[in-house]
């Protein structure tokens, strides 16, 4: 257990070795041993802010994801609608073309036109 930790920070120091941000230290700043600590402690402070840069990011990315997703199953259930209205529209337009198809139907058709001028003349002659 303890040997995996000395090994993890050893890692650490062998990867962010001479790094920081903003660029790259010159070796000659490592001359002290304390220098070199506060070194880990400034890598260690920037690791844990990248870790939390890579928390926020996943939860945005989570986030965007399941936003993605509500817009999508809307999008669904819209183009659902528009089908089953197309549908609707579809068979009331084929009521009206039987219904002007046959003969009964234009003489009820052209009677009820007859009647509606008449009302208007009527309505704007009293008027």
């Amino acid at each position: 257990m303890m040997n995996s930790r000395r090994d993890t920070r050893n890692n650490r120091v062998a990867l962010f070795d001479g790094i920081e941000e903003g660029g790259i230290r010159s070796s000659s700043l490592y001359s002290s041993g304390s220098s070199h600590e506060i070194d880990e402690h400034d890598n260690e402070q920037a690791i844990d802010g990248l870790q939390d840069r890579v928390n926020l990011l996943k939860r945005l990315s989570g986030d965007i994801h399941e936003e993605v997703d509500s817009h999508n199953r809307m999008l669904d259930h819209m183009g659902n609608d528009m089908d089953s209205s197309r549908g609707i529209l579809s068979g009331t337009m084929d009521k009206f073309k039987t219904v002007f198809e046959t003969k009964s139907s234009r003489r009820m058709f052209s009677l009820v036109a007859s009647f509606v001028v008449i009302f208007l003349i009527i309505y704007y002659l009293t008027r």
